[in-house]
Parts: structure tokens; sequence; C-alpha cells
């Protein structure tokens, strides 16, 4: 068992996972805008409010260009990870902002060094 899930592997295959997919590309259908997560001043509390919850939740998300998925991810608490996604100051923290960067400005650096790099900085801030 893994951490408070009572299915059994089979159940995992044939009923949770396929209806987890359906809820996924029914949510893909309106998608929201990363920018909605990274208002300035605006924390994980008054964007769950806004999106009319209570608490973060764990799951998946996924950031498409158009209508195609391009990364997709897995956290415990999936909206402060999307603000993290947009607002993060690091490598760590934007992973996402650091491969986008990394297409426009490819190096052979290691990640911290490229964090330092005024080039690869600037790419990193357009990420974002």
């Amino acid at each position: 068992m893994i951490d408070t899930c009572q299915s059994t592997f089979a159940e995992l295959a044939s009923v949770v996972l396929p209806g987890d997919m359906i809820r996924l590309r029914t949510a893909m259908k309106k998608p929201h805008r990363l920018k909605e997560f990274c208002t300035a001043g605006a924390g994980v509390k008054s964007i769950l409010r806004r999106l009319g919850r209570t608490i973060d939740f764990s799951g998946c998300y996924i950031f498409t260009r158009g209508k195609k998925p391009f990364y997709v991810g897995i956290s415990r608490g999936v909206i402060g990870r999307l603000r993290q996604h947009g607002t993060g100051k690091t490598h760590f923290d934007a992973s996402l902002a650091y491969r986008m960067a990394c297409e426009k400005a490819p190096h052979k650096m290691t990640r911290s060094m490229a964090m330092k790099n005024t080039k690869f900085q600037k790419q990193f801030q357009d990420a974002q």
C-alpha cells in the first residue's frame, strides 16, 4: 500500500486511472493561464479562494502551448507549485522557466552557473 491508497493495482489500472484521465482531459478543455497563479501580493490562500477552493491539493498539472502539452508535473500542492513556476527565483523553484530559457539560450554550464549568467538570466525572466 502506498500512503492511504486502498485500491489494488488492478483497480487502479482499470478504474481509477482511466477516470483520472477523463477528468484531466476535461480540465484541459478550459485551461487556466499561469499568470492567474502569479499575481504580485497574492498568496496560495487568495488564489484558492478565487478558484472556489479551500485547500491546496496533490495531483498532476500540464502546461500546454495551444492545445498541445509540453510540460507535465506532479505536486503535493498543485496551486502552490504553479505559483512557484511563475514566481520562483531559482532553477529549482521555476524549473519550467529554466527549461524554456535553455531552449532560447543553450549552454553547457551547470544550472547554478547559468542562473548567474546575464544572458541566460534574461531568458529565464522572459520565460517566466
